[in-house]
């Protein structure tokens, strides 16, 4: 049976909760608008789900106090004391909750580490917001003075025997007190672990592979509720000690900065190349350009299937085709959000991932497309679930849904199911969705340790490196999948994008550069149907494909695209790519590569696929410096500040 100061210690946890749930009811009346168009059960659904981030944020905040409720003392002002350090922490909690009621209007998200980066701010205007937000210190001394009042304090001290025991039986019962002592300390003991057990799960958020992160709310649809099941406290904390990019300030007004910035808009047509087209788009892990034969005239290939492709018709690919990024967790944004890697952290896990987002899946999800994305890694694996979610992406397959999950004989022991049955299921799974669909699937068999399954160990195409004979492996998986595909009915309206999330080992010198670290495939297949011309030469990047997604399907973007990318189709320019490698900036130009180093120095060099001299031009032509240097400056102003502010989108 729980001592009297774990029951005591539940009553008052219980109570922060309750409090918590009058803050989400609060937060969600005062901000209605924004989610007035999800249906009643959904939004009931998000308050059930903020329960798991309360629980870990007040056990996160409430430490300090915890450990203090353990320390043996009913005195009364031991009692206060401990009170107190509830009612401090606490109130610092009910704050945070009561600010974002009306300041996430202003930033479209939760409260992160905004005190340490616009604390100065703050503490200037501290008597102007005083006086415009008065009315919410009545809350917050409402809900304060509850928390005093309805906290509970031991019931008093425990009665003095004055029974003194019997001369004859006094070794009877001294035993019997230490028996019972011991009884009672074991039991403490115990209880104690298991508390803290419990303590560290609700911190973490449960069981799942990673610790509860932020973008974890917003796998729900729609992905807006995330902001209503998460609470401030949660994302103030998780916030702390990530160090937010240094902001840009090269251009003086916004007209300047939209100058330079050289977007682009989806180009106008008097029809659609592919209406009403399925989409597909199939990230290859760790597909880099050197691995093809396609891109390597002369030099052995280890993807036979995937050059047929890029040269039947139908097929498209893009020679001058860069990735946005060097880690599987930067692929996604790039490819479901046309958001390149421009900061050292990634956004799945950086403060701005709860900023407003459009995703190519709600996009068109908006247009009566059912949405879905596959990896079939352990469910949380780098969050691709949560950024899904956060992109529009209505349903999620991993390997939780996989049959047999890890007990499969296609587990392959170490990240999740081998390439070539995950393809055959996936397969499966286009054919149960109804027309018209977007998914994703992000391979991962050629990743570390690049295992094979046992009936194709020693019979693949082997090199230099590791990595080789995986590269084989999900080519040949590849080639299996298109031939179950192409006996599906949706196979003839479906347009497939094949890329790689990023390169990985190599032995080919003329690919061990920064610009060959960087290059990677990008095919566009369309059975049946040609494609548009490509415009030569052509620059394209992973941030590319939603416009080019968007421009193939003549769907409008109506401000909802990100001006990193474009269309691979835009006649009106030769695109460009851009990457963040060495502390420095870089774009990638059909004739110029531009870097802005770390203390904003611009150089160029001569643009030749895949290879970077190890030094700049000596002399570089004076206009095409200033014209790309202010292009890449532009962009990188725009992202930092933009991803700061969540002002990306206006």
């Amino acid at each position: 049976m729980p001592t009297e100061f774990l029951r005591l210690l539940v009553r008052r946890f219980a109570l922060l909760l309750g409090v918590y749930l009058l803050l989400r009811l609060g937060f969600f009346g005062l901000n209605y608008a924004v989610f007035r168009e999800a249906p009643v059960g959904q939004v009931a659904l998000a308050f059930w789900h903020g329960f798991r981030f309360d629980l870990s944020a007040l056990l996160l905040l409430n430490i300090p106090w915890l450990l203090l409720s353990l320390v043996p003392g009913r005195g009364h002002n031991w009692q206060r004391l401990v009170r107190g350090v509830y009612l401090l922490l606490n109130g610092f909690g009910l704050l945070l909750n009561l600010v974002d009621w009306e300041y996430f209007r202003f930033i479209g998200r939760r409260t992160s580490n905004e005190l340490s980066t616009i604390g100065d701010d703050v503490q200037r205007q501290a008597g102007q917001l005083l006086l415009s937000y008065w009315w919410l210190l009545l809350p917050f001394c409402l809900l304060l003075a509850a928390l005093w009042y309805f906290y509970p304090m031991p019931t008093g001290e425990p009665q003095a025997t004055s029974r003194k025991p019997q001369a004859d039986d006094g070794q009877s019962n001294s035993k019997k007190l230490t028996a019972n002592s011991y009884k009672r300390i074991a039991t403490l003991v115990v209880q104690l672990v298991v508390l803290a057990g419990l303590v560290v799960l609700g911190i973490r958020g449960g069981l799942q592979l990673k610790p509860l992160r932020t973008g974890a709310a917003f796998v729900q649809q729609p992905a807006v509720l995330g902001h209503l099941a998460l609470n401030s406290t949660f994302t103030f904390l998780k916030s702390l000690g990530y160090a937010a990019p240094e902001r840009k300030d090269y251009f003086a007004s916004p007209q300047q900065l939209r100058a330079a910035l050289a977007a682009r808009p989806l180009p106008k047509r008097n029809a659609a190349p592919l209406p009403g087209r399925n989409v597909v788009i199939l990230i290859l892990e760790s597909l880099g350009s050197e691995y093809t034969g396609v891109e390597n005239p002369g030099r052995r290939g280890y993807t036979p299937f995937f050059d047929s492709l890029a040269t039947r018709g139908g097929g498209l690919l893009l020679p001058d085709h860069y990735a946005n990024g060097r880690r599987s967790i930067e692929a996604l944004p790039a490819v479901l959000a046309g958001l390149p890697s421009l900061m050292e952290g990634s956004f799945i896990t950086s403060a701005f991932q709860t900023n407003k987002l459009h995703g190519l899946g709600s996009i068109l999800a908006g247009h009566g497309y059912q949405t879905s994305l596959f990896h079939g890694a352990q469910n949380g694996t780098m969050g691709f679930n949560t950024f899904g979610g956060m992109s529009g992406m209505q349903q999620y397959f991993g390997l939780n849904e996989y049959p047999g999950a890890a007990s499969s004989p296609d587990f392959d022991g170490h990240w999740g199911i081998f390439d070539e049955p995950y393809l055959q299921y996936f397969s499966r799974q286009l054919s149960r969705q109804q027309q018209p669909f977007f998914s994703t699937l992000f391979t991962l068999s050629a990743h570390e340790p690049f295992g094979l399954p046992a009936k194709y160990q020693g019979k693949l195409p082997t090199g230099r490196l590791a990595i080789q004979p995986t590269i084989a492996y999900s080519d040949l998986a590849l080639r299996r999948f298109f031939a179950t595909a192409r006996r599906q009915p949706w196979y003839a309206n479906t347009l497939f994008i094949l890329l790689a999330d990023h390169t990985s080992q190599s032995d080919a010198p003329d690919y061990q550069n920064v610009l060959g670290e960087y290059k990677t495939p990008m095919l566009l297949f369309a059975p049946g149907q040609p494609l548009p011309p490509l415009p030569r030469p052509r620059i394209s990047q992973q941030a590319d494909v939603p416009a080019t997604v968007l421009d193939l399907l003549g769907l409008p973007a109506e401000g909802q695209l990100l001006p990193f990318g474009s269309s691979v189709f835009d006649p009106g320019t030769n695109g460009r790519a851009l990457f963040l490698s060495g502390g420095s900036y870089w774009l990638v130009h059909a004739d110029y590569v531009t870097e802005l180093t770390a203390n904003n120095q611009v150089r160029l060099y001569p643009y030749r696929r895949h290879q970077l001299p190890a030094t700049p031009l000596v002399n570089p032509d004076p206009t095409k410096l200033r014209q790309y240097g202010d292009e890449l400056k532009a962009c990188v102003q725009f992202y930092l500040n933009g991803l700061a502010d969540n002002t990306l989108y206006k």
